[in-house]
């Protein structure tokens, strides 16, 4: 990133150093301030900040977002999973695929958004991530139109009888590699979807922009979205804490624009998803009966 917003070598006035601009982006998208309220903090005209903004954000997705988000190897799957095993009892998950809503197109709830899907592991890290579909569209359709569903033969595999899956709610499709539970049962505990909202609640509770009505460009949007997420999970990798007035505030403003609720998807299913699911359920209720609400 440095070479993004490093100050040109010659100009007509002092640069303002690297740092600082920096900062100013940071601060634009952790208080999510207007633009003439983070130039008044720095001391720098508001089209200065929007530059910076622009040109921190297109840098982090053009070169080094794989570097944030990416997709675990092998090992670190195994890892994810047994770490969900212990806490759940479930085997072979290695990660929770929510949804959420965020600014632009008209979603159900009259309120413009983008929806962000993300798969969450269990550190409340996001490995993979889509934004680009208006908050119109169906959970699976996003699904469908995302590199997780193109790419999805290359997660990582494990010579066990069930390879690793992601766990998902009832608007995605069973699929071999995607779990749901029954149509007439939530497949997600209590436990499980505290884990999405921790993930989800730092991820806002950090990044105040992602909290308000928007104030870029609809089409530069998802760049923002995404340099959160990349920046999410460098916090955590870092073992950021988060303070907890932050989440309360973060829950405040959540609640002047409410979420969609999830659209189940009803289509046919995937046969091998089923017979997965089976082999799941007859495996909770052998060895964890009171577990079988669970699938």
């Amino acid at each position: 990133m440095e070479g993004v917003l490093k100050p040109e070598d010659v100009t007509v006035r002092a640069p303002v150093p690297l740092e600082m601009r920096v900062a100013i982006v940071l601060y634009k998208l952790a208080s999510c301030a207007e633009y003439r309220v983070v130039a008044n903090q720095f001391g720098v005209h508001k089209s200065t900040v929007k530059k910076f903004v622009y040109m921190f954000c297109k840098g982090m997705v053009s070169s080094v977002i794989h570097n944030f988000i990416k997709v675990p190897t092998a090992e670190e799957a195994i890892g994810i999973a047994r770490r969900f095993e212990q806490k759940f009892s479930i085997p072979q998950i290695i990660v929770l695929l929510p949804s959420d809503g965020y600014k632009d197109f008209a979603n159900r709830k009259g309120w413009p958004s983008y929806v962000l899907q993300a798969v969450v592991d269990d550190m409340y890290r996001l490995w993979n991530i889509n934004c680009m579909m208006p908050g119109c569209a169906h959970n699976a359709n996003v699904l469908r139109q995302s590199t997780l569903f193109s790419q999805a033969h290359f997660l990582p595999k494990e010579p066990r009888e069930i390879n690793h899956f992601l766990l998902g709610d009832p608007a995605y499709p069973l699929m071999d590699w995607l779990i749901k539970g029954y149509t007439h049962s939530p497949n997600i505990t209590p436990e499980q979807e505290t884990t999405v909202e921790i993930a989800f609640g730092r991820l806002k509770s950090h990044w105040s922009v992602l909290l308000k009505r928007s104030d870029f460009h609809f089409t530069f949007t998802p760049h923002i979205i995404t340099t959160c997420c990349a920046l999410h999970n460098f916090c955590e990798d870092e073992k950021e804490s988060v303070n907890p007035t932050w989440t309360e505030e973060a829950a405040r403003l959540a609640l002047d624009m409410p979420q969609p609720g999830v659209r189940a998807f009803n289509t046919s299913d995937n046969t091998t998803g089923q017979r997965i699911r089976t082999t799941l359920t007859d495996y909770l209720s052998a060895n964890f009966p009171l577990r079988q609400r669970y699938f």
